[in-house]
């Protein structure tokens, strides 16, 4: 029996209790786990921290588990579509660290690769440096950033193998990899899920060494976050 296979996202979620460390794939509305969020939304567990590009918006993506109250924490590099966002912002309930989307990345992948920290000259002589170690290497100055600490890491691919080797599409990639390396357990939802050898091992963007958990997911959204067309004629 593979282990690695779950049923859904409620199965593959089961574990995941109060107060834990969550990474979430994806760029604005693009590549996240939609499943995954919604079983967590069912599954009602608070105090979460949340490790992600984005937010989501109001009414999609991480901004459902904003609706229930069920973040502690925020940490993001935007979060400019989400009204309830603002407002649990502006009145203290949520805590929020904004960071270069950058140093997001760098420090998942420092995850991935088992450092400690990295240094970034991102966000020297800003609000960013604030308490953080600096130092100078060839008269450039640097900021210590740690390497995150995620109890889990959410992924969305495109496909994925019974052994857990995951393929992108196209810009549905975006954090996904990162994070898929980082987690402490990573769970994997995948629009195909197919048989082991299946997948071109030249197109496989995460290997399955990464992923832990991996299950076909189910009536994709995909929905745009924005949507700018040509005017008429």
């Amino acid at each position: 029996m593979n282990k690695k296979i779950y049923k859904d996202a409620d199965q593959a979620v089961a574990d995941i209790r109060d107060g834990m460390t969550l990474m979430l794939g994806g760029f604005g509305l693009c590549g996240i786990p939609e499943n995954c969020i919604a079983a967590l939304v069912r599954k009602g567990i608070k105090n979460l921290t949340c490790i992600s590009n984005n937010a989501g918006v109001d009414d999609f993506g991480i901004g459902l588990m904003l609706q229930q109250k069920q973040l502690k924490k925020m940490i993001a590099s935007y979060v400019g579509e989400n009204a309830e966002f603002e407002r649990q912002l502006l009145s203290g309930e949520l805590d929020v660290e904004l960071i270069p989307q950058g140093t997001l990345a760098t420090r998942c992948l420092a995850a991935g690769y088992g450092l400690p920290a990295i240094f970034t000259p991102a966000g020297v002589g800003t609000e960013v440096a604030e308490g953080k170690e600096q130092r100078n290497f060839n008269g450039k100055d640097y900021l210590l950033e740690y390497a995150f600490d995620a109890d889990f890491a959410l992924v969305k691919a495109w496909k994925g193998d019974t052994m857990g080797n995951l393929v992108y599409r196209e810009t549905a990639r975006n954090f996904n990899p990162l994070m898929a390396m980082a987690g402490k357990i990573t769970i994997a939802e995948v629009e195909e899920l197919v048989p082991a050898g299946e997948l071109d091992p030249d197109h496989i963007h995460t290997p399955g060494i990464y992923v832990h958990r991996i299950f076909q997911g189910t009536n994709y959204e995909k929905r745009i976050e924005q949507r700018t067309v040509r005017k008429a004629g």
